[in-house]
């Protein structure tokens, strides 16, 4: 029989390989589920993890899919590490559409073109503003009333796409646009420039980039995000040494409010250059698994937007190649926390094999 024995301390070994077994194990799982599907199973494989690489265009599409997943991620493992749980990051990626979006819309319809040097930046920080000023909601009730973050944030999320809707369906919906739900395209003054020529991909991975230096120093090397991981690993510890849970409280959940705006921002003024009821496929709830998958770590991060990106053009390719389920991505990304989740048991916990016979002793 098998029994699970605690470990003296935490393994470190185990804390790195748990994602790599957690991924061999969905894709075991993932394996049976096409054979359920009557697909062959190497054949949905390769389509989930081997085809978003053939060409230079679909590798630019996995790392543009994968910018905003970083973007919001980031901000979510400054959350995660202090203890706070914003689960909503899908609503402040939304404001950030909205408000970033907004300011680009605004530019186009009133005919003003301002140097992209100063445009781009402009859209970028109202975003950042939007995100920030959505979380912030989450912040003040849990700080004045001691509502709970996690049901504040995730119901905030739902006003949001609604907003978007509303905006979309009424007031900023383009006349000449056939009666479809979406704004004016954006002038041109106010989209990211290009990367690589001939895809979309845009420098916005490289702002992703440089966040991820950003936020592994302010995590690791500066004070105030000690203060932060205090807070969120010893809260009795944090009281003692004077850290405000207020202040540490509302630090969290502005930066990742900002960064998922950001990243709303950036998906509107680079990939979409409009706004649409869709221009959000649930990034923001996803980036919580890539933040798990990424242990919570800036580098971490990266190769874990890079999967979970993979996942979702693999999904795309699987669905218009072989005919699968427009739902079983979602499958897959769910499998992957859980399967994670539980592999990350072997981190406190080893594996012993014990006879029946000295169990019954």
């Amino acid at each position: 029989m098998l029994k699970l024995e605690a470990r003296a301390q935490p393994s470190k070994l185990m804390s790195l390989l748990s994602p790599l077994l957690a991924l061999a194990l969905t894709a075991l799982i993932a394996a049976l589920l096409f054979l359920a599907l009557g697909k062959d199973p190497l054949r949905g494989l390769s389509m989930f993890f081997v085809e978003p690489f053939s060409s230079m265009r679909q590798i630019s599409e996995v790392v543009l899919k994968a910018t905003p997943l970083i973007v919001i991620a980031l901000g979510l493992a400054v959350c995660y590490r202090s203890n706070v749980w914003n689960i909503g990051a899908e609503g402040q990626f939304l404001l950030g559409v909205l408000s970033g979006g907004g300011v680009a819309l605004w530019l186009t319809t009133s005919g003003i073109v301002l140097p992209k040097i100063v445009a781009v930046p402009l859209v970028l920080a109202c975003s950042v503003l939007g995100g920030m000023a959505w979380a912030g909601l989450t912040a003040l009730l849990r700080d004045k009333f001691n509502a709970s973050e996690i049901l504040v944030s995730l119901m905030l999320v739902y006003v949001a796409q609604q907003l978007v809707n509303y905006m979309v369906f009424g007031p900023w919906k383009d006349p000449a646009g056939f009666n479809f739900p979406q704004t004016k395209n954006f002038d041109a003054s106010t989209w990211l420039p290009n990367l690589v020529s001939g895809t979309r991909l845009h420098i916005g991975f490289l702002i992703a980039l440089a966040l991820v230096v950003v936020t592994w120093v302010f995590m690791f090397r500066l004070f105030r995000g000690y203060q932060l991981q205090v807070g969120g690993l010893a809260p009795a510890a944090a009281r003692y040494a004077g850290f405000s849970a207020s202040t540490s409280l509302w630090t969290a959940l502005l930066i990742s409010g900002g960064l998922a705006g950001l990243a709303g921002g950036i998906e509107a003024a680079a990939t979409f250059k409009q706004i649409t009821p869709h221009v959000s496929t649930g990034l923001g709830f996803t980036a919580i698994i890539v933040c798990f998958v990424g242990r919570l770590h800036p580098v971490g991060i990266i190769f874990a937007g890079l999967l979970l990106s993979t996942m979702i053009i693999g999904g795309e390719l699987g669905q218009s190649r072989l005919g699968l389920p427009n739902a079983l991505t979602g499958v897959f990304q769910g499998l992957l926390l859980l399967v994670l989740l539980a592999c990350d048991t072997l981190i406190h916990y080893r594996i012993r094999v014990r006879s029946a016979l000295a169990g019954a002793h």
